[in-house]
């Protein structure tokens, strides 16, 4: 069993660490609220989300399942579309984008499978 000595100082090192860590935040926040690049990068950096996201996606529809890359194109139309419809609202155009997605791969699967029948 340690020495009560040397739990008091662990706890008092995690305590200053876990204090400085949460604080830190807030100190550095004050002189970036007027800072022009913060502001450019609050526009652009969804964007930039959704690009990637959007990029990644085709290039895994495309090579995992290329049957299915028309849906992914169309889904990825839509989150662009209601991105920029709606007031670049990032989680109600991706969830737009993955509710359109799933609704047209799983029409598009019952619909070949009904005409095989």
């Amino acid at each position: 069993m340690p020495e009560p000595w040397y739990i008091a100082a662990v706890l008092a090192i995690v305590f200053a660490v876990n204090l400085s860590l949460r604080a830190v935040p807030f100190a550095v926040l004050r002189p970036l609220r007027e800072s022009v690049m913060v502001e450019r990068l609050s526009v652009w950096m969804p964007v930039g989300v959704l690009a990637i996201l959007a990029a990644s996606t085709l290039r895994g529809t495309i090579v995992d399942d290329p049957g299915h890359a028309l849906s992914a194109l169309l889904a990825v139309g839509v989150t662009v579309a209601v991105h920029l419809c709606c007031g670049r609202r990032t989680l109600l155009s991706v969830g737009l984008g993955t509710l359109t997605y799933i609704a047209l791969v799983n029409f598009a699967a019952d619909a070949i499978g009904g005409a095989l029948a």
